[in-house]
């Protein structure tokens, strides 16, 4: 990433290597609930264009983490925001990669955990 303070969907998408739409789909509104799917993905001008700040790629980027983990789709949505929420709540500081790697392997914990509950 360079210095810009904003990027547009199809640059974000080329940065997580996601497809836009996949992007649009976890940043729109859920006709069921009328609610957005998951909050703090992008800011949006007045006219409704998506614009992504370093935070909202952060976000996006753990939650494909969650939603993909060794290349195959795991998760709901709902509970990749689950987890990202929390780990939000717990305050974990992100800023540098060993600390994303230690909180990888705790998502991953905390994850295999929730499978075990959900498959009993």
């Amino acid at each position: 990433m360079n210095n810009k303070q904003y990027y547009n969907i199809k640059e974000v998408a080329k940065i997580l290597n996601l497809k836009e739409h996949v992007i649009r789909h976890w940043d729109s509104i859920d006709p069921k609930t009328n609610k957005i799917r998951i909050d703090g993905l992008s800011t949006r001008s007045k006219g409704g264009t998506r614009y992504f700040n370093k935070d909202n790629i952060k976000r996006l980027d753990m939650l494909k983490s969650v939603l993909f983990e060794n290349g195959r789709h795991n998760y709901s949505l709902q509970l990749a925001n689950k987890i990202i929420s929390s780990n939000k709540k717990s305050n974990l500081n992100l800023n540098n990669k060993n600390e994303n790697k230690s909180n990888s392997q705790h998502l991953i914990k905390i994850l295999n955990s929730l499978k075990k509950l959900l498959d009993n």
